[in-house]
């Protein structure tokens, strides 16, 4: 049996975990597993895979369940507005970067310095995007350049 820790079940107050509607659990679980170096804590129904400090949850989509009424769960479609993504924080992120792309990881450009941080982006099997960084200027007090008018929010910061 799994070690209590390996699950997302706190002993007192909560922990965060992230839910993703996917097509196909073993690739998605792959991918999670050995891109991110996470560790497999149960293969389905549904698949959780521990990564770091926190949790991926996944399982196929689904119709309306009478705890969340009108609501029916699907994967990312291509082409999609993203309107959340997966923000992962590394120490250091051309190791990360490296060895990811050397597992298969396709990120839409290499890291690029951002002041605040160093940031790059890539997508999962479903099209999710995940943002990876490394936190730099920001430690330092010095942040980046707005990405444009206030209202495009903090993806663009």
């Amino acid at each position: 049996m799994t070690p209590h820790d390996d699950w997302p079940t706190p002993m007192q107050g909560l922990v965060l975990t992230h839910f993703l509607s996917v097509r196909d659990v073993a690739v998605s679980r792959r991918f999670y597993a050995e891109v991110f170096g996470g560790e497999v804590v149960l293969a389905e129904n549904p698949c959780i895979v521990k990564i770091a400090n926190g949790w991926i949850i996944m399982n196929p989509g689904g119709g309306p369940t009478p705890d969340k009424p009108d609501i029916t769960l699907t994967a990312h479609e291509p082409g999609d507005p993203v309107s959340s993504f997966l923000n992962v924080r590394v120490a250091d992120i051309a190791s990360f970067y490296e060895q990811a792309v050397a597992k298969g990881a396709e990120f839409l450009t290499e890291p690029i310095d951002r002041k605040a941080e160093i940031r790059c982006y890539l997508r999962d099997p479903d099209g999710y995007l995940i943002e990876v960084g490394q936190a730099t200027g920001m430690l330092e007090g010095v942040f980046a350049d707005r990405g444009g008018p206030p209202a495009q929010g903090a993806g663009d910061q």
